[in-house]
Order: C-alpha cells, then structure tokens, then sequence
C-alpha cells in the first residue's frame, strides 16, 4: 500500500491507494498555498488590498488543485471511489463554494454602487444631503451580510469529515475548501464590519495538513476597517447637515478621497471573486467527468 502524500510530520494518517511514496509536486504547491493564507490570516492586517491578495492566492490554490485532480493517481482514486461518501462531499463542497462566491459578488457589486452613487451626489451638490441613503443602505446590506455569515456557520459544521481513516485526497482537498470558506468568511465580515474570529474554525483541519509553524496573532489595532472610518465620518457629517451647520468642505473631501479608495478596492475584489466563481465550476465539472466516465 502507498503511503499517503501529505508531508510526514502531519498529525493526518490517512491511508491512500493512489499516490505514490514522494508525494507529487503539486501536492507541495497546494501545501504551500495553504499555509500562505494561514500565515497571511493570523498576521497581516485586514483590509480590502489584502483580502484581494488572499483571494488571488486562493486561486493560484486552485490552478494546482485543477491539476491536481487531472493526475491519473487521482482520477483513479475518484474513479474507483465513487459511490463513497467522502467523494460526494467534495463534489458537493463546490456547491457550496458557489453560493458563498455568489453572495461575496451579491454584496461587493451592491457595496460599490452605493459608493458611486454617493460619490456622485457628493460631486455633484458638494454637501450632506444624500448622506442618510447610503447610510441606511448600508444597514441594508450588513442584515444581508448577516445572514451569509450565519448560513456560512452550517455548511462549516456541516462540512467537516471526522473519520479521517479515508482518502488522502479527500483530507488535501477539504483542506482547500475550509480555507477558502474562511476567506469569504473575511470578507463578508469586512464589509458587514462584523468581527471575526481570531482563528476561524476552517483553519483547524488546514493547521494539522500543515507542518508546525508558529504564527503570531493578529494585531487587531493595526489598522481600522475602511469601511468603518467612512461610515463614522459620514454620521458626523450627516449630524451637521441636519443641525444647519455648514460642512466641513476639507472633510467632504476626505470622505470622497476614502470613497474612492474604496471603490477600488471593491473592484478588485469583484476581479478576483469572478476568477474564482468560474474556477469552482471548472474544478466541479472536471470531478463530475472523472465520476461518470
């Protein structure tokens, strides 16, 4: 029997018919990706630069991954295996991939254009009048949000495998979904300002494929969500608007610089939440074929 080809300092002993003795290149590359987001999640500094980069690894993650499963050992595996309950929940898992990328676009697409339709209003009067509609958009949105997060909380508990004397390839790959659960777990609660766990429950399973590495815990001083800033800022200044009092045209202008910060940012979020959307069909397709053929 072949031993399994996750590294061997894993605390996994999951038995594999599959893969050879070293494990393949490409298995090193996932492992590599993995512990990028798990360093990346518990150290750097939230916000939307880096919740972009985090989804840009997330799909260099998948490129692998979609070579991965084109492997003949692999396609084996799935082949001989297919009536078997771990290989339904990972086809399934992209399922729930899906909704979570969909909602993360529902929410990013409805976010930017609150943004520039207020960005607009404030070009176009120079005062506080369309404050109050954003803001209670906003409101809007963060319920939305809300209920993402609390669906997200079921697919997590419902998602992790507990008998693990299964398939290598099935603990490699759920390892890969819990993280990418988390990363959409960070950015719904990034645009909810909705605080997350320190560390989400999705590493867990990633943190026992991973060889043994310290990381420090995030400093959650270090930088204060954009969103929040503009919101405050906005709050002040929908208070002077509606007390008669004149604006502050050197905040108006903050809040339009810090706007447009955003919007940016919200667009590469959208590029790369596309990139992905697409890719978890394509990952999903190609297990399909390899099951049924």
């Amino acid at each position: 029997m072949a031993s399994s080809p996750l590294p061997s300092k894993s605390s996994f002993h999951a038995r594999s018919v599959s893969f050879p003795s070293q494990p393949h290149p490409l298995i090193s590359q996932v492992d590599e990706h993995l512990c990028r987001l798990q360093t990346s999640e518990a150290t750097s500094s939230s916000s939307l630069s880096s919740i972009a980069e985090r989804l840009s690894v997330v799909e260099d993650m998948y490129d692998c991954v979609d070579d991965l499963i084109l492997l003949p050992n692999t396609q084996q595996a799935f082949a001989q295996k297919q009536n078997e309950k771990w290989v339904e929940e990972v086809v399934d898992g992209y399922l729930h991939l899906l909704d979570l990328c969909a909602a993360a676009k529902d929410t990013s697409s409805q976010t930017k254009q609150d943004v520039q339709d207020l960005l607009s209003s404030l070009r176009r009067r120079r005062d506080g009048s369309e404050l109050g509609g954003y803001l209670t958009s906003r409101k809007k949105a963060k319920k939305v949000i809300q209920k993402s997060l609390k669906n997200l909380k079921s697919i997590k508990s419902k998602h992790m495998h507990k008998d693990l004397d299964t398939e290598a390839i099935f603990t490699l790959l759920k390892g890969v979904e819990a993280v990418t659960v988390s990363v959409f777990e960070s950015l719904l609660s990034y645009i909810g300002l909705t605080k997350v766990p320190s560390r989400p429950s999705g590493f867990s399973l990633v943190s026992k494929l991973m060889q043994g590495k310290k990381v420090e815990p995030q400093d959650e001083e270090a930088n204060s969500n954009e969103f929040e800033k503009v919101d405050a800022a906005l709050r002040n200044l929908l208070i002077a608007h509606k007390t008669g009092r004149n604006e502050n045209k050197i905040d108006l202008e903050k809040v339009q610089n810090q706007l447009q910060t955003i919007e940016l940012g919200i667009q590469d979020l959208e590029e790369g939440l596309e990139c992905l959307f697409r890719r978890f069909i394509k990952t999903r397709v190609s297990l399909l074929n390899i099951i049924n053929h």
